[in-house]
């Protein structure tokens, strides 16, 4: 008797197994999700059957049905209109085979959050203030979507993840500078934010952006990485088949990007690479999303090319639309660590950018003034800068970092006077300047700030804008 209700039981189960099969989800639709507000956002799926009814409605607008059909090859695809941010809400979709419930469901804003090991970089492995930040987490309107560290050989529609509301126990395992970006755009606008981390300590764009883009470009594609590493993927596409697939084309509001460590010997192609690494997104989840990248901070390195990845990552910001820079020069405790433990301000300056671009609120001083151009004056050098309209100001007795050079081309250490937002630079040595740099090396801290805290970007006067600068 017992044997025949144990065969009835896994029957029963067997059948409702099969029929939760019927409808399918890719994984970043979950219990606990946040959903793009007062946007169309995508919602996509499997049907066991072609030309299988499916219905989707959202409780916040429980009488706004949406209904589709799944193709020959048993695939579906809508949008749905969802309403101003709240919650918790229910999204349900349904066909005639089976029933999909979603809870818990909030209505925010939502960030994809990408790079290497200092946006992996999580709270447990060591942060400033680290006991009270991890203990102080408790935000349930902050929802973490976290992507395991996997490659894939080819673009994969599902990925082990699932939604997690923000606790000290899930805040400490995700990346730290995700965490305080969310909490800095929670606290200012006081609605849910949903984070979506997808990092690999070690990794460079190639392995981030879609193989065929790499290889369709023949300067890329001659610079990817021959030999293999028994550490981290190098291959063109190998994370973005796993980690950014099968999460498109999901409605997210941008992208924040700390990642250019591992590229710095390959700097000549990075700001061409990142371009089309943000194109290839863009065009993949439909959307031209605002994309704000953090530059790669001061650190001791023998290879003395860290300053051409991070002229790059500038260019970057302004060749590319909707694109805005993070320097965090002045946030690092160890030039010789590769891994500043201050994430709580990197995730500050990534949302203070997001508030007043992305999102409209008045809030100044949120770019770092970068090198616009320069003048001469007798013996002295002007420098002027976009983004220093509050002023610059030197928070020690002299400005570090500094050196001029003539036709020579000899640099030499020089001094520097601010007036106003401009930079007057000069030094005995050299009578007749050409040329001016300012902390462009591996790891000099520069102190030359705007007045609103902000530090002034390193740079070279001698220079075109450009991603093959020399």
């Amino acid at each position: 008797m017992k044997k025949g209700v144990h065969i009835l039981l896994l029957f029963l189960v067997a059948g409702i197994a099969a029929r939760a099969q019927q409808l399918v989800l890719p994984s970043v639709f979950g219990d606990g999700m946040v959903l793009q507000r007062q946007s169309d956002v995508p919602v996509w799926g499997w049907a066991a059957y072609s030309d299988s009814e499916v219905r989707i409605t959202g409780s916040w607008a429980p009488d706004d049905t949406v209904v589709v059909r799944s193709t020959g090859e048993g695939v579906w695809k809508t949008t749905l209109r969802t309403a101003e941010a709240g919650g918790p809400y229910t999204l349900k979709v349904i066909n005639r085979e089976a029933v999909k419930e979603f809870r818990d469901v909030m209505l925010g804003e939502v960030w994809l959050c990408s790079g290497q090991s200092n946006m992996q970089w999580s709270a447990l492995r060591g942060i400033v203030n680290q006991e009270a930040e991890i203990a102080s987490a408790h935000y349930p309107d902050i929802r973490i979507f976290h992507l395991p560290r996997r490659i894939a050989y080819t673009p994969q529609n599902h990925c082990d993840a699932f939604w997690t509301p923000c606790t000290p126990e899930t805040m400490q395992q995700t990346s730290a500078v995700s965490y305080f970006f969310a909490r800095r755009l929670q606290e200012a606008m006081q609605i849910p934010v949903g984070i979506i981390v997808a990092a690999w300590g070690g990794t460079g764009y190639e392995v981030w952006t879609k193989r065929e883009l790499i290889e369709q470009n023949p300067l890329l594609n001659a610079d990817v990485p021959q030999q293999p590493s028994p550490w981290v993927p190098v291959k063109p596409g190998l994370t973005y088949n796993q980690m950014i697939h099968p999460l498109i084309p999901f409605a997210i509001a941008g992208v924040i990007w700390y990642q250019g460590e591992n590229n710095v010997v390959r700097y000549a192609t990075y700001g061409l690479g990142l371009q089309t690494m943000i194109d290839g997104w863009r065009s993949d989840f439909g959307k031209e999303f605002p994309f704000y990248l953090v530059q790669i901070a001061p650190c001791t390195d023998d290879n003395d090319k860290s300053a051409f990845l991070r002229e790059q990552q500038e260019f970057v910001s302004r060749l590319v639309p909707k694109t805005g820079l993070v320097v965090v020069s002045d946030l690092v405790d160890d030039v010789k660590d590769v891994h500043p433990r201050d994430k709580q301000n990197v995730g500050l300056r990534l949302a203070n950018l997001a508030l007043a671009e992305t999102y409209g609120l008045p809030l100044k001083d949120c770019r770092s003034p970068l090198f616009r151009s320069i003048t001469f004056e007798n013996s002295k050098a002007v420098i002027s800068f976009d983004y220093a309209e509050s002023g610059l100001m030197c928070t020690g007795t002299h400005i570090e970092g500094l050196k001029i050079a003539g036709a020579d081309g000899r640099y030499a250490d020089a001094e520097g006077v601010i007036r106003g937002d401009r930079l007057i630079v000069s030094s005995p040595e050299v009578k007749k300047p050409v040329a001016v740099t300012f902390c462009f090396d591996d790891d000099t801290q520069g102190n030359l700030f705007s007045k609103g805290g902000l530090p002034v970007a390193p740079f070279r006067t001698n220079r075109n804008v450009g991603f093959f600068s020399r």
